[in-house]
């Protein structure tokens, strides 16, 4: 989960645009020069900014169809209390999800803000996955079709394309489907497999993913179903050809990173902002956590 994109990618110098520089130590290649993600100067503020990404996420999945009924969960941990994590109310549709919406859930299943049920299942997994990996700010987890459909076939994801590297040697399969999850001992064997990967393809069940970010973790998941669609459709035609393992795993480096990741999901938060600005209206009471 480290940023590993010194390589290819640097924060701007102030005073400079953000374009790409010559590599003076690779000939012929370039540094791109990317945006970095925002610093906080409090944690209420970082609460409110973590608290709408989430509730974009909510919207761009439900845009994108990625969610199904009830089923799908998406987190992130509270920047002030790192063991407690904001969560989406049980029954309430992904399109419809406000920022007074988030519950606010400790390790424990107890709901600590908000009145709504929480689903059983995002509890068990989250807090398994969280508690496993502190790196892991955010984790998405909804029933998508091309993830559902890939899953079926107990497989991981292969460099086919250059958009595909993103989860090279950095997705584990879990392996058999025990049923609707609800025992934490499911839970720990997710957080088990999924170890210090970004993603995790659940056999007969769908995708996981984690961020550093919720920006990064929402994208991971954005970009696995597409690749799981396309190979799907590749293997549906034929025979594809893999990516080598050396150019996947440059290519990773580039496409893969935490902040490539975060950097992806911009486009969609500018698009699901402008549609549904709502998403941008808060108030004090949403940045505000008296426990």
């Amino acid at each position: 989960m480290e940023n590993d994109a010194v390589k290819f990618f640097k924060a701007p110098e102030a005073g400079t645009k953000i374009s790409f520089t010559k590599d003076p130590n690779h000939p012929g290649k370039f540094v791109f020069t990317m945006p970095q993600p925002p610093t906080f100067s409090s944690f209420a503020e970082e609460r409110v900014h973590r608290k709408q990404r989430l509730v974009a996420a909510f919207r761009i999945f439900a845009k994108l169809g990625l969610d199904e009924g009830v089923g799908g969960h998406l987190t992130c941990r509270d920047p002030e209390h790192p063991e407690l994590f904001w969560v989406n109310p049980f029954g309430l549709s992904f399109s419809c999800i406000t920022i007074k919406d988030l519950l606010l859930v400790d390790h424990e299943g107890t709901v600590l803000v908000g009145t709504s049920p929480l689903n059983a299942a995002a509890f068990v997994i989250h807090s398994k996955i969280h508690g496993a990996r502190e790196d892991a700010v955010a984790a998405c987890h909804s029933h998508s079709v091309y993830g559902k459909a890939f899953s079926t076939l107990g497989r991981p994801v292969l460099p086919i394309t250059q958009d595909a590297c993103m989860f090279y040697e950095d997705h584990a399969v879990l392996p058999g489907f025990n049923g609707v999850v609800a025992d934490e001992a499911e839970g720990e064997r997710m957080a088990q497999v999924l170890g210090p990967c970004k993603a995790l393809v659940l056999q007969n069940h769908g995708l996981l993913t984690v961020g550093n970010t919720v920006d990064e973790a929402a994208f991971w998941f954005i970009a696995l179903d597409k690749a799981c669609h396309v190979q799907l459709l590749a293997e549906a035609a034929g025979t594809p050809a893999e990516i080598s393992h050396e150019v996947a795993a440059d290519s990773y480096k580039t496409v893969g990173s935490s902040l490539s990741g975060w950097f992806n999901f911009q486009p969609y938060y500018q698009m699901i902002t402008r549609e549904q600005p709502d998403i941008l209206i808060v108030d004090d009471e949403d940045a505000r956590l008296e426990l």
